[in-house]
């Protein structure tokens, strides 16, 4: 787990904690030529189930919904809602990455073991890096509302997760991301929330790798960060495009850009972290997911990356004997 920037900038719009959509980036594949967007097509079609953020999974009489989300807040969920609503109330359930209780359990944690975020005995970042990078590093952090005398006792792979967000979105306001819309929605209607996973399982993936490779995951951060805003405008307006898949095979193009960087590089580094935080999750979401079938529909809701893919959820699904079918809003009854 050397730089992994790009995907944490992927994984940080689509995957990790919610944020506030309040940015101006220039969407780097709609400026893309003509030839290069078309290999990213041919790459991105290459997998099952490329595009489609919505979609039925059906064997015998269980139905499942499935909604793949953006952890960020973004008015354009306000219409998304409106679709949504009657299939989430038409279910027995809600299935998420983290419901309520886990989201409780998170803070408390943090609350209780500050060491999680914080290296409270080891060296600082100053006395890790380079000054001239340090000082950058400082500037960026600080942009992003976090003073530097704060960000020097950070684990280096919590700022190189912060870093691959833009400031924008750092300081824009109370998140609202689809999955906590969905959360409430659920909540106010009486219909049960439950968790696809513990609190900390994509926590733990972040804390992987020594010490010395996280910092260089931090250079790798750095390097990249005055792009920031560019590839968060870049994943959302695929997002709702419904074409994440094309977001992923685009960083994976983007990533060779960055100093340090190759191609073989980034393959290894991309196909570590898929392998970690989306295909070993894929897996262990599934049984979930059937038990909770089982007892009723269920409508279940995740990181949008989770869906495309040999590994992907409805590749697994079907795999267990799942007609998987895409839902447009055009067949979803109004409310």
């Amino acid at each position: 787990m050397r730089r992994l920037l790009p995907f944490l900038c992927l994984a940080s719009v689509l995957l990790a904690p919610s944020l506030h959509a309040q940015c101006n980036g220039q969407d780097l594949i709609a400026a893309l030529p003509p030839a290069e967007l078309a290999d990213l097509r041919a790459r991105a079609d290459a997998v099952p189930f490329a595009t489609g953020n919505l979609w039925r999974a059906t064997r015998g009489d269980q139905t499942i919904i499935l909604a793949g989300t953006l952890h960020l807040d973004d008015p354009r969920f306000d219409a998304l809602m409106t679709t949504l609503a009657p299939l989430v109330l038409g279910s027995d359930l809600l299935l998420v990455e983290a419901g309520p209780q886990e989201q409780r359990q998170l803070t408390l944690r943090l609350s209780q073991d500050p060491s999680l975020l914080i290296n409270t005995d080891g060296p600082t970042l100053p006395e890790l890096m380079p000054k001239p990078d340090w000082q950058r590093l400082s500037a960026a952090m600080s942009a992003r509302g976090v003073p530097g005398f704060m960000a020097a006792k950070f684990r280096p792979w919590y700022v190189s997760m912060l870093l691959s967000l833009p400031p924008c979105a750092m300081t824009a306001g109370i998140p609202n991301g689809l999955d906590q819309r969905l959360m409430a929605l659920a909540q106010d209607n009486d219909l049960p929330v439950q968790a696809l996973e513990p609190y900390d399982t994509a926590f733990k993936v972040f804390q992987d790798g020594s010490l010395d490779e996280q910092v260089k995951m931090l250079t790798g951060a750095l390097a990249a960060e005055a792009q920031s805003e560019d590839m968060s405008a870049t994943m959302i307006n695929a997002y709702f495009a419904e074409d994440t898949r094309l977001s992923w095979e685009f960083t994976k193009v983007w990533t060779r850009s960055i100093p340090g960087y190759d191609q073989a590089t980034a393959e290894a580094e991309f196909a570590m972290l898929e392998n970690n935080l989306m295909i070993g999750r894929n897996v262990a979401w599934i049984p979930v997911i059937e038990a909770a079938a089982q007892k009723g529909p269920v409508f279940v809701a995740f990181g949008a990356l989770h869906l495309a893919g040999d590994q992907g959820v409805l590749a697994l699904l079907r795999g267990q004997g799942f007609a998987i079918e895409r839902i447009t809003s055009a067949e979803v009854p109004a409310p």
